[in-house]
């Protein structure tokens, strides 16, 4: 039910934003008023909008996403073709940044006010304060056009590899858009973990497992790692869509032809059916990272599973 309020608000409000993907065509004066008519009853835009939706529908439950306006090519095809490079980039930044905001978080929090705790917060702060596009473009100058450390953009260089040496050079020029991606999610993830860690080391039950004289890694182990799990699977799960979303900013700043790029291309030619094919993918994935999410704690929580 959820998926089809999200489904049908989405393709509401791309149906009533401005323009269309004939806009173009409309301002070309050797295009005939008859032949858009002709491209819009093939596309069938020339129905009411119930029907379209209808229609949509239908396609979709037989995983039919329909036909790009731009390329001519099948919705799924057109996804399928960009997926791969997106899940690679986002499942790699997702493993760093939660590793690393997940360690940095509760080392901080046992240790406030230390050199490490500082860090953290200054670290924070200047993760919030820099937009991704503007790092990406400072990282680009710095280390691409300056020193030529690695690429500009792109995912090969221009002289074909083959073997080993094709997906080293993939490797490399995936550096900078993964940085970019880890150092602006690691900072807010890691502060939300020192926070969540603190309050766990504030409760009841940790003074009176420390008053039994549990310490050190039994602590850790038995009392704050099973009480921050929950919140952590919960943000993990929330995560799922961005895996295939992909970041729209820094596919197009780097060049990389994936989902992020093509949504945002097809943003701009106002490509219904690859929009409406992203987006209910990402809907979906969204309540199927939610729902895994409170499965899982259902099985790490007993007692929740008893209440229940």
């Amino acid at each position: 039910m959820m998926l089809f309020i999200i489904s049908l608000i989405s393709f509401i409000a791309i149906h009533m934003a401005p323009n269309s993907f004939f806009a173009a065509g409309e301002l070309n004066p050797n295009i005939t008023k008859e032949s858009l008519e002709h491209l819009k009853t093939i596309y069938g835009l020339d129905k009411p909008l119930y029907i379209q939706y209808l229609s949509w529908m239908k396609s979709i439950l037989s995983l039919d996403f329909g036909i790009s306006f731009a390329s001519g090519k099948p919705v799924k095809d057109e996804i399928l073709s960009r997926i791969g490079i997106t899940l690679i980039i986002n499942i790699i930044s997702m493993l760093f940044i939660f590793a690393l905001s997940v360690y940095l978080g509760i080392k901080a929090a046992l240790k406030q006010d230390s050199f490490l705790d500082k860090a953290l917060k200054q670290f924070s702060l200047i993760s919030f304060a820099i937009p991704s596009f503007y790092l990406a473009l400072l990282l680009i100058l710095i280390f691409s056009v300056k020193f030529q450390w690695f690429p500009i953009s792109g995912l090969h260089s221009l002289e074909p590899k083959s073997g080993i040496d094709y997906y080293l050079d993939e490797a490399w020029h995936l550096v900078l858009p993964i940085f970019v991606m880890v150092f602006g999610g690691i900072g807010s993830l890691a502060m939300y973990i020192r926070s969540l860690t603190i309050d766990i080391l504030k409760s009841d039950y940790i003074f009176f497992a420390k008053a039994r004289g549990i310490e050190g890694k039994r602590l850790f182990k038995k009392y704050i790692i099973p009480n921050l799990s929950p919140p952590i699977i919960t943000i993990l799960g929330l995560s799922l869509p961005g895996l295939i979303g992909g970041s729209v900013i820094l596919e197009s700043i780097f060049s990389i032809n994936g989902m992020g790029l093509l949504f945002y291309q097809s943003a701009l030619s106002r490509d219904y059916p690859v929009i409406m094919g992203i987006l209910i993918i990402s809907a979906f994935l969204t309540l199927l990272g939610n729902m895994i999410a409170d499965l899982i704690l259902l099985k790490l929580n007993p007692h929740f599973k008893r209440s229940v």
